[in-house]
Formats: structure tokens, C-alpha cells, sequence
């Protein structure tokens, strides 16, 4: 009975996770859709946009080292806590903001506060599921990022054209001190563990440890080069569409949520196919790759969207290039979990996080607003697509070994 109420209770600690990664998606957004007026307003131009993302980007990264290691200190239930609660009070007080400068150091507080929740949910996720269903559960709880992404833009923009750019950030940053108390209140850790190892405030594992592994650098390379294409289209896209499609907000609102509905329905279809082949005989790590190539496969073909003449085009090309970055993340993702004890899972996160983070900071925050400047959006475009086929081989080659507990 204890048994069958925790597989019951597992989906509600993954409807938490997917709640917080929804608000925090929103969060994040919302200067991303609002750029346009923002810039009109305050006098920001492409290359002072970029210092901003910038900004968030690095503190992003360095925030990951830190929120790895606190979440396996403090556990998932009090870990999670402390983010959604100072990334909220980031969120919110980018609306005091009347320069440049007032926007990037609000954007840098978001940046280190909100890289706590990918380490948390990767390590819930870790704890209540078992290993074949753990790429779905992350490709559920990880389409939160595109779930706000397609109901985020039209949600900002009515609240931008009733209260303006200001209170909108309030509005939105209002919405973790509601998820708070709810996740304090709900999350229970599992009684008997689907992973043996995981224990509150266990002994945390050195990095000098986890860095001895292979695996350790495979995630972390393939990260570093592929996070970036999320984070161009998350950040430039509403951008791009404005300054090169002449979109308006109004249209900006549907046009993004068309992006992320087919990279959530592909992000779901990503995650579910290796728990098939697993449950089918298939190797673990086998499963995950072959998901992974037919991701890679997608990425060149979505790069033909800068050079589209209808702008719809261009939209369903990106949103075939997000849904099959997103699968991809859901089963990266998982290969933490795959190949390490659970008491490094959040450590191991933190890491690839920072990588990641560092390589949306170089590619995809500060690149773009010289490249888009004098050269403009066709070679990032270019450079997005082929980013993910690089990184397969890097995986094939560096992630080998499953389960390296006996080892660390």
C-alpha cells in the first residue's frame, strides 16, 4: 500500500515541478516580450539588450555552482523553497528600473536566484522515479519552460496594455509567493526511495570526484554547446520578429505560443520513447542516444527558417528547432541521473548547468547583439542548427558508463 500511494503521490511532486518551472519560465520571459516597447521607452538599443542578457547569463552560471551543491546540502523541499522566493523578489523588482543599468543588475539577481531550479527538479525527479520513466517525468516537468512560453505572451501582453511594463513584472513576480507556501506544504520526500542512495543532507560528493569521470565532461561539453540555441530563441526570437518580420506585440502573442506548442508536443514524444525502448530490452544509455541523434538530425533542416520569404514558415521551422532542442534536454538531462548516485545528482546538475549557462552567456546573450548588429540574424541562425550534431558526437564518445556509484 506505502508502495503504490508513493507511485500515486510521484505525480504530484511532478505537477509541483512543473508549476515552479512554469513560473519561473514566466519570469523570465517577461522582459523578453516586452523588449520592444522597453527599448522605446528607456532608449536601449540591440548591443545594450545583450549587456542585459549578459548579465542574467552569467550570474545564471556562476548561480548554478552554488545551487547544485545547496540543494544536495539542504535537501529538495528546502532548496527549492529558498529559489522560488528570491528569484520572485528579482522577478519583481525589475519594474523600479529607469535605465540600462537598473535593468542589468535586476536581471543579474534573476540570474543566480531562478539556476536553483533545474538542479531541484532534476533531483525530485531523481528520488520518485525510476530510471525507464525518468526522461518522460523530466520532458513533463521541462515542457513547464514552454508551457509559460505559450501562454506567457499573451498573459504579459494584456497585463502590459492594462497596467503597463512596470506593474506587469509585479504582477508576474507576485505568482512565486503564491507557488511558495504551496510547495512547502505538499512536497514530501519519498518513504522508501525508488534510488537507494538518495538521503537528506548526505555527505556531499567533491567536485574533484565527479570530475574524474568522463561522463562528467561529455554532459557538461554537450551543454555548453547546445544550451544556447534554447536560450537565443527564448531571449531574441520576440526580437526578431519585431526588428526583421515587423510583428507587432499583438501579433509577437500568438506567434511565440505557436513556437513552444510544437516544442512542448515534441519535447513529450522525446522524453516518452526511450522509457518505450527500455521497457523493451533496450540499454539505457542506447535508448537515450538514439533519441538524441533524431534530435541533432532536426536542428540543420530548422536553420532554413532565417531565409524563409513567409514569416509562418519561419515560426514552425523554429518551433521544429526548440521542440527538438527540448527533447534532446529531457533525455541530456536524464544521463545525470543515468550515470551518477543520487546524492550527486544535484552537484552533477549544477555543473552541466554552469556550462550551459556559460555558453548561453558567450552564444547566445552577448554574440548575438554584435552579430545581429553588423551582420545580421542569418549566421546565429546558421551557427543554432548545427550546434546539436557537433555535441552528438561528443556524447557517443564521453558518456560510456551507466551508474558510476561503485566508482565515486
Amino acid at each position: 500500500m506505502e508502495i503504490k500511494y508513493q507511485n500515486n503521490y510521484r505525480w504530484v511532486i511532478l505537477s509541483l515541478i512543473f508549476l515552479a518551472t512554469t513560473v519561473n519560465y514566466l519570469d523570465r520571459i517577461v522582459l523578453s516580450v516586452l523588449i520592444p516597447e522597453i527599448k522605446e521607452q528607456l532608449g536601449i538599443g540591440d548591443i545594450a539588450y545583450s549587456y542585459i542578457l549578459s548579465a542574467f547569463m552569467i550570474m545564471y552560471t556562476l548561480g548554478f555552482l552554488v545551487a547544485g551543491r545547496t540543494i544536495d546540502y539542504l535537501g529538495t523541499k528546502k532548496g527549492y523553497l529558498l529559489s522560488i522566493v528570491t528569484w520572485s523578489f528579482s522577478a519583481a523588482m525589475h519594474a523600479v528600473s529607469s535605465t540600462a543599468i537598473g535593468l542589468t543588475v535586476w536581471r543579474g539577481f534573476l540570474g543566480i536566484t531562478e539556476s536553483g531550479n533545474f538542479p531541484a527538479a532534476i533531483k525530485s525527479v531523481s528520488e520518485w522515479f525510476k530510471v525507464k520513466d525518468r526522461s518522460f517525468a523530466t520532458a513533463l516537468f521541462n515542457s513547464g519552460a514552454s508551457f509559460a512560453s505559450i501562454i506567457g505572451p499573451p498573459l504579459i501582453t494584456s497585463v502590459y496594455f492594462l497596467v503597463g511594463w512596470r506593474w506587469t513584472f509585479f504582477v508576474f513576480g507576485a505568482l512565486g509567493f503564491i507557488l511558495a507556501p504551496i510547495w512547502f506544504f505538499f512536497y514530501k520526500n519519498p518513504d522508501q526511495t525508488i534510488d537507494k542512495n538518495t538521503q537528506e543532507n548526505e555527505n556531499n560528493i567533491p567536485w574533484r570526484e565527479l570530475l574524474k569521470h568522463r561522463e562528467s565532461y561529455g554532459i557538461m561539453i554537450g551543454k555548453f554547446l547546445t544550451d544556447p540555441v534554447w536560450w537565443f530563441f527564448l531571449f531574441w526570437m520576440p526580437n526578431y520578429l519585431s526588428s526583421e518580420r515587423g510583428f507587432d506585440l499583438k501579433e509577437i502573442a500568438i506567434a511565440v505560443p505557436l513556437i513552444y506548442i510544437i516544442a512542448m508536443i515534441l519535447s513529450w514524444i522525446g522524453g516518452w520513447i526511450p522509457g518505450y525502448l527500455i521497457r523493451n530490452g533496450y540499454d539505457v544509455l542506447k535508448a537515450r542516444k538514439i533519441v538524441m541523434f533524431f534530435s541533432a538530425a532536426c536542428m540543420p533542416i530548422s536553420a532554413f527558417a532565417v531565409l524563409a520569404d513567409n514569416p509562418w514558415t519561419a515560426i514552425v521551422l523554429v518551433g521544429l528547432a526548440c521542440g527538438a532542442h527540448s527533447s534532446w534536454s529531457a533525455n541530456i538531462f536524464t544521463l545525470v541521473s543515468d550515470c551518477f548516485p543520487s546524492k550527486a545528482v544535484g552537484s552533477v546538475t549544477g555543473l552541466a548547468g554552469f556550462a550551459g549557462g556559460l555558453g548561453g552567456f558567450l552564444i547566445a546573450s552577448l554574440a548575438p547583439g554584435f552579430i545581429v548588429t553588423y551582420f545580421g540574424y542569418t549566421p546565429v541562425f546558421i551557427l543554432m542548427g548545427v550546434l546539436h550534431p557537433l555535441v552528438y558526437v561528443i556524447i557517443r564518445i564521453f558518456v560510456k558508463t551507466r551508474r558510476i556509484d561503485n566508482k565515486t
